[in-house]
Formats: C-alpha cells, structure tokens, sequence
C-alpha cells in the first residue's frame, strides 16, 4: 500500500477594514446552522443517519465476532466522512454569504458546550457524537482564505434574549423551536433569535476593541 501526504500553503486573503455588520450564526442538534438572514441548515439527514448507523452498532457489538468488529470500525469511518462533508457544505455556504455581503462571522465560543447544555436523553447522542468544533474549525480557515473576519462570542442568554426588546427570561422559550417574547409580545423561530443576538454581540464586541 502506498500513501501519498501533500501539503499546500495557501495565502490567506487580505482582510480590510472591520464590518459594519456580522453574519451571525447559532449553532444546534436539531438546525446545525442558523444565521441571522434566517436561513437554516437542518440537521434532519444527519440525525437520520447517525441513529441507524447506532442500531446497527448496537447489533454487531451484541455479535461481537471479528468480521463484525471490523464493520463497526468501516462505518465509523463512513459517518465520520459524512459529518466531515456536511460540516464541509454548511461552512462553505456560510463564508461565501458573508464574503458576498461584506459582512463578518459571528460565531458561539462553544468550548465545553457538552458540559454546558442539557438536552433530552433522546437527542444526548446527537450532542455528544455531532463535531461542533470541527464546523468551527471549517468555518474559521474558510473566512481566512476567503478574507471574511471571524469573531467569536459568548453564547451566554442569546437564545433567551429577545432581538427586539431586550427582555431576558428563560420563559421566553416555551419549546425548543419557537420564541416568544414575555416582553413585547415579538414571535418567532427560536434559532433565528438567537442568531441575530449572536451578530449584534459581535458588533458590541468590536466597538469595545475600538474604545
């Protein structure tokens, strides 16, 4: 067998001044990708796939022959390369909208999101097997080739605050899709709320780089 490793330095793209505006983006199980335009990259196909590859996992492990621990190692490998793609698509989708824009990327800092966020033990699979850090990685080296700026932010309430008003309240989620305002009354898709605080913070944040 023979393996072939090639290494190409490519140049990042030369970043002009700071954005007036962010493309913000709330990342999830249920939508891997939310930006603040509203459009949604649902993770439905991948959730599909992932649980029939568990049962299957769940059966060869019961086997637990050497041809069946053999295929347990190959569909690691096939979902691994499926997340990989998808990642792939979403993060390419998500630079080229900014570049076109001329915005920036707003992004969650999800570091310890696994230890952060609870979920309902049907989906705690998806939270654990899904790579977040992986979408952010593509993410961040695609903006610097494409000379797209990059800011990431703290998730903390985006998702309970409401973009309108500015009221706070963890009842303003009544489910895990929609958001209602206690507030001012504003409804609407929960991840797209939050998408927009997650943009405005980046903003915020360069204004205080500023002062």
């Amino acid at each position: 067998m023979f393996f072939l490793a090639v290494v190409v330095d490519v140049p990042e793209a030369r970043r002009g001044d700071e954005p007036d505006e962010w493309l913000g983006v709330d990342l999830g199980i249920v939508n891997l990708a939310t930006d603040s335009t509203g459009e949604t990259h649902t993770g439905k196909g991948v959730r599909t796939v992932r649980r029939r590859n568990v049962r299957l996992r769940a059966r060869l492990q019961a086997k637990g022959t050497k041809s069946a621990k053999r295929l347990l190692k190959k569909r690691k490998r096939i979902e691994s390369r499926f997340a990989r793609d998808v990642n792939h698509v979403i993060s390419k989708k998500l630079v080229g909208k900014a570049k076109d824009t001329r915005t920036g990327i707003a992004l969650e800092d999800l570091e310890d999101i696994r230890d952060r966020v609870t979920v309902h033990k049907a989906r705690r699979a998806d939270l654990h097997s899904w790579a977040f850090h992986q979408l952010r990685t593509f993410v961040t080296y695609k903006a610097a080739l494409a000379g797209v700026p990059l800011r990431l932010v703290d998730p903390r309430n985006t998702s309970r605050t409401c973009h309108r008003c500015g009221h706070c309240d963890k009842r303003n989620r009544p489910s895990r899709d929609d958001f209602k305002c206690l507030g001012c009354g504003f409804a609407g898709p929960a991840d797209h709320n939050a998408a927009i605080n997650i943009g405005r913070r980046a903003v915020s944040h360069a204004a205080d780089d500023a002062a």
